[in-house]
């Protein structure tokens, strides 16, 4: 989702550096290189000191090629964590967990490739971060459904010695989380759409282009609605993010309807562009899986999709009549 806040000429270099370089082993140390891998880092601390619109675009250029690397972990989350708790990093690949109060954490993205992981654990009614060596807490390896590293990570809390960083730097962590995958579910999305339209118009039955009948029609005009209501929730939530700061009161509601949005956008788009596309959707060979599948596996990280429904219903009951309009225009 290219926001207009980017720049075209640097949205243009990131989809090339994937395009050119995305399956290449030192492809990380190039987007180093490039200022990406920290991208909305304080220049004064080795970053970029770019935006969340421009890395909502590079995780969407990295969706759309197919590349699977820890970019918003490392990034918008465990260096973002560092930066508000006034703690010290180099260039070190991290990501983030969140233990429980026995030192427990599922799924964590990433803790089987990161050098270090900001811990962040609840002590006393708050809660406390530390950035840790890998090697120094436990990890279990595990993976999602399209193969990205999600361990279980185990430390002894307390052995850590942590810095207090407060429930509301926790909170704002859990709402950016959730708008990262929801940023990846919709470019995910998108690329399937694109993918459907390109098979449909090129593939020829009885004479005449797929695109000609009616039934396929209705199926590609399902899933060109259904991406485009969840990136515009995305895009509305996000724009409120950047526009408060990560401060405005709307912004769990609006977090809440961008992957509620999203969740179910993807069941129609998986379903119909696997449809459309036949047998040959359903092959490793095609690329299809690769957007489809990454769709299924994101909805479901950092909060389920009836997780958000959820939220965004008792939000909406607990809003009333009278300030429901509220939470929907702030």
């Amino acid at each position: 989702m290219t926001a207009p806040q980017v720049d075209p000429a640097l949205a243009e270099m990131m989809d090339a550096v994937f395009a050119e370089h995305g399956r290449d082993g030192d492809l990380w140390s190039r987007l180093d290189g490039l200022g990406l891998v920290r991208l909305t880092g304080a220049e004064e601390s080795g970053g970029s000191g770019a935006g969340w619109h421009e890395a909502a675009e590079l995780l969407s250029a990295a969706v759309r090629h197919g590349v699977r690397m820890p970019l918003a972990e490392n990034d918008l989350l465990a260096s973002w964590v560092l930066d508000a708790a006034g703690i010290g990093y180099d260039a070190a690949l991290r990501t983030v967990c969140l233990l429980d109060e026995r030192g427990n954490a599922d799924a964590v993205p990433w803790a089987s490739h990161a050098d270090r992981i900001v811990v962040v654990w609840p002590r006393g009614g708050g809660y406390l971060a530390a950035d840790v060596v890998a090697d120094s807490v436990t990890i279990a390896p595990g993976v999602n459904m399209i193969g990205e590293p999600r361990d279980d990570v185990t430390a002894d809390v307390g052995a850590l010695r942590g810095i207090d960083i407060g429930t509301e730097l926790v909170a704002q962590l859990a709402l950016k989380s959730a708008l990262t995958r929801a940023i990846q579910v919709c470019a995910a999305l998108d690329r399937a759409l694109e993918l459907s339209i390109e098979h449909t118009t090129s593939r020829e039955q009885f004479g005449r282009p797929l695109a000609k009948f009616q039934a396929v029609q209705h199926l590609i005009s399902d899933i060109a609605a259904e991406a485009a209501l969840a990136r515009s929730a995305t895009e509305a939530a996000l724009a409120a993010a950047v526009a408060s700061d990560w401060s405005s009161p709307q912004l769990e509601f609006l977090v809440a309807a961008a992957r509620s949005c999203a969740g179910h956008a993807a069941s129609v788009v998986v379903r119909n562009a696997h449809q459309v596309h036949g047998a040959i959707g359903t092959t490793s060979e095609h690329r299809l899986h690769e957007y489809t599948r990454a769709a299924l596996a994101w909805r479901s990280e950092f909060g389920s999709v009836r997780h958000w429904d959820a939220r965004l219903t008792d939000m909406a009951m607990q809003a009333g009549p009278h300030r429901l309009w509220e939470l929907i225009c702030p």
